[in-house]
Formats: structure tokens, sequence, C-alpha cells
């Protein structure tokens, strides 16, 4: 396959990375949940009987834990977007044209990054 001179992936190509795509969401989706599960857990651990010093600060780790986990669920949901944006582009047959340079993503990059929408020398033009 010439990256160089093709407008755009093959059909059978462009099937490969719909694969790629839909496994990256499934486990994606997967990781989200526990996630989620985690940040509503309140993670009560039996510390009613000790001293208040020790309650607050496992209240204090709670919380910071909470906060962490929810920038990771911001996060996680905002990779799942990206990687359905990418099915978007499948469909339309535009997936894997760079947006800067308007050719071809490496396809090694698109299985490493199925999100990507630039190829490494727009991304090194960014700099």
């Amino acid at each position: 396959m010439s990256v160089e001179n093709t407008v755009r992936y093959s059909d059978k190509e462009l099937a490969q990375f719909k694969s790629i795509i839909l496994e990256k969401i499934e486990s994606a989706q997967h990781d989200l949940e526990l996630i989620k599960s985690a940040y509503m857990n309140d993670h009560n651990n039996g510390t009613e009987d000790t001293s208040p010093q020790f309650k607050a600060f496992d209240e204090g780790s709670a919380v910071m834990s909470k906060e962490s986990n929810s920038q990771l669920a911001i996060r996680q949901e905002k990779f799942i977007r990206d990687l359905k944006n990418a099915l978007i582009r499948v469909e339309n047959k535009t997936y894997g044209v760079c947006r800067v340079t308007g050719k071809l993503i490496n396809p090694k990059r698109l299985e490493l990054v199925p999100h990507a929408t630039l190829s490494i020398e727009a991304k090194n033009m960014q700099k």
C-alpha cells in the first residue's frame, strides 16, 4: 500500500480499522464503568469507631479519590467520544486522512491511536 499517493484507505482497510475502534470502545466503556462504580462507592471502611483525627484523614482521602476518579471518568468519556467520531469517519470513508496535510495517516499510528486525526508530520508542525 502506497500511503503517499492514496486519497483514502480501501474498504477492506477501513473494515479492519473499524474492528480495532469497536474493540477499543468496548474496552473503554468497561473501564469507564469501573471508574464510575469506584466513584459512586461510598468507601465506608468502618471508621466510625476510630478517633476523630483518623476519620478526618479518611474523609479527606475519600474526597481526593472521588475528585481523581471524576477526572478519570471525564477523560475516559472524551476518549470514547473521539473513538465514536472515528467510527463516523470510517463510515464516511474519510478515516485516516490527516486534517492538516490531507495525506493518509500511517496505518501503524492508526492502530496505536485509532482516533488520530493528524499525521506525525502535522503534529510536528504544531510544535
